[in-house]
């Protein structure tokens, strides 16, 4: 797992965790940052994903 996979994994759960925070309290401004997070993660996460890929398929080339 590289850095990128990790710091999108730990922003998609800080964005859950937002989002979460903001319906408890009733705060659509807060559910949308934290939708906004997990959006940001995910996309973090996906980028590590492919970085793997690319490496793994060039240390069998």
């Amino acid at each position: 797992m590289n850095k990128n996979q990790v710091k999108g994994v730990a922003k998609k759960i800080a964005g859950k965790m937002q989002e979460e925070a903001g319906k408890l309290v009733g705060s659509k401004e807060q559910q949308v940052k934290g939708l906004g997070k997990q959006i940001s993660g995910n996309a973090e996460k996906t980028y590590g994903d492919a970085k793997e890929v690319i490496k793994d398929a060039s240390n069998h080339s």
